[in-house]
């Protein structure tokens, strides 16, 4: 593109790097990391109606809700006086698939030249490198910290949600999980591979510190999130769906993030039994993801063996529920995953789904709403409720839908 500006090795020194808000635990695990690495990076927290608004201002309005928000995240932070716009760089997702994900880059770009902020360096995120820049790489030992720190911060998230709604000291989960966020940076920073190989003592101890956190047993309803993946995780976008939920009585359970990046994997070896291709990159890929379910079932039996908590969903299990629902070959936006996540939770004892989209979202709607009807006939007590968001959706109209939700749930016992 003409008006690209590039991230150089010049940059890499004094510039700090804004991440958009999606997972607050993992991206302040992954940001310490490329941190350890030379990068300047910070996880922006400003939302509210001025980040809507700084959206829709430099975002044509019919564009995907996700890709309003994160931008409009960007430009407040950079119209708010908080940083030297000179010294300051941003940097997005591509994922190069059919979703309109992948055309966020250049939507950003755009709105930024609207700001008269064009001069700001955007760098992309990508696994195809799609984009490159000098100051800016990815190293494979980048890489395999990165996705160390994924997977404990699922963990964090999985077993945090778990204890969360029967805590005898409000707060104590929270604070619980941000210490050890903490101890994880500073594992890292003394030396990363002593972190590394302590990955398997690191998740049994973090299992038994939330199986020691005091709390009260009572009768929950269980609620699972799903959907599109910046909508589900991001507190900005669902008018922060779990706090309202906990508010209402709920256990609420969220798939991890490591499932979606190991189904964007398993996507390509799927193509290339579906479509053709090189046998050899599909043997690689499938090591991978080999190697990916030791893991898994390493975190899950040491999770076991050291506290009542169930662990994360290991991905293999997840995918081996969809059955005949969706074939595999569905793959835009969170394709057959989002399916087989309602699946996994039904079967897991979660009857109670909230499907979150973004309004228009059309692989969502296929994969999500439009799966619903066949959920109910495989499981009759399946309790789904499909919530759109985007600017013109009303905090109090979701909130009235899930309350029906809720009170469906709570007759059927």
């Amino acid at each position: 593109m003409s008006n690209r500006i590039e991230f150089t090795k010049e940059m890499k020194r004094d510039y700090t790097i804004l991440i958009p808000n999606m997972l607050p635990i993992h991206l302040k695990l992954v940001g310490e990391i490329f941190r350890l690495h030379g990068y300047r990076m910070e996880l922006l927290e400003n939302e509210g109606p001025a980040v809507v608004e700084a959206g829709l201002k430099y975002v044509h309005n019919d564009t995907c809700y996700p890709a309003l928000l994160c931008i409009g995240q960007f430009i407040d932070a950079l119209q708010s006086g908080r940083y030297d716009v000179h010294k300051t760089a941003l940097i997005i997702t591509q994922t190069g698939g059919g979703c309109r994900a992948s055309n966020y880059i250049f939507l950003l770009r755009k709105a930024l030249e609207k700001a008269q902020l064009g001069f700001v360096p955007v760098i992309s995120l990508n696994p195809l490198g799609m984009e490159k820049n000098s100051g800016f790489k990815i190293t494979l030992t980048i890489l395999l910290q990165a996705m160390l720190m994924i997977l404990y911060a699922d963990v964090l998230m999985c077993l945090k949600n778990q204890v969360e709604p029967y805590e005898n000291e409000e707060g104590a989960c929270a604070k619980l999980a941000d210490a050890w966020a903490d101890r994880l940076t500073r594992q890292f920073e003394r030396s990363p591979r002593l972190a590394a190989r302590r990955f398997r003592r690191n998740i049994a101890a973090i299992a038994r510190d939330f199986n020691a956190v005091p709390y009260t047993p009572a009768k929950k309803v269980r609620v699972g999130i799903v959907g599109e993946i910046y909508v589900k995780y991001s507190h900005v976008a669902n008018n922060h769906l779990e706090r309202f939920l906990l508010s209402q009585g709920c256990e609420v359970t969220v798939p991890g993030l490591m499932g979606f990046l190991l189904s964007s994997l398993d996507h390509n070896i799927d193509d290339i039994s579906l479509y053709g291709g090189s046998r050899a990159k599909q043997l690689g890929l499938r090591l991978v993801m080999r190697l990916a379910n030791r893991v898994e079932r390493s975190i899950s039996s040491a999770i076991r063996k050291n506290s009542r908590l169930e662990p994360p969903t290991p991905y293999s299990t997840t995918r081996s529920k969809l059955g005949g629902m969706l074939g595999r070959g569905c793959k835009m936006g969170e394709g057959w995953l989002l399916t087989a996540e309602m699946c996994e939770l039904i079967d897991a004892g979660v009857p109670n789904i909230v499907c979150v989209q973004p309004f228009g979202c059309l692989p969502n709607h296929i994969a999500g709403k439009g799966t619903i009807r066949a959920l109910r006939e495989k499981y009759p007590r399946a309790n789904i409720v499909p919530i759109d968001y985007d600017p013109g959706a009303t905090r109090v109209n979701q909130e009235n839908r899930l309350k029906l939700m809720l009170s469906v749930a709570r007759e059927e016992g």
